[in-house]
């Protein structure tokens, strides 16, 4: 039996012009634009080494995360929301 494809996780979304800074400009899925921030975290080496879950803001990500220093990877989805229209 085929799975089916959630459609609202592969309708394009709009970007705010923060989000757009670091991963280029959309319109991109959902799930491609959480793909490309933890790519931009895995490349800059942003993830807590202490705790895998916990994500460093950097001089970008502290725009969307709401100007917190460190964030879960439970609430990136939320605040990452946000930013999409």
């Amino acid at each position: 039996m085929a799975k089916k494809v959630n459609a609202a996780l592969m309708k394009p979304m709009n970007l705010s012009a923060d989000l757009a800074d670091i991963i280029g400009k959309g319109p991109y899925p959902r799930g491609e634009v959480v793909k490309k921030i933890w790519d931009y975290i895995k490349s800059k080496d942003l993830q807590n080494p202490k705790n895998k879950r916990n994500i460093f803001a950097d001089e970008k990500l502290a725009k969307i995360f709401a100007g917190k220093k460190e964030v879960t990877m439970f609430e990136l989805t939320s605040l990452v929301s946000k930013q999409l229209s």
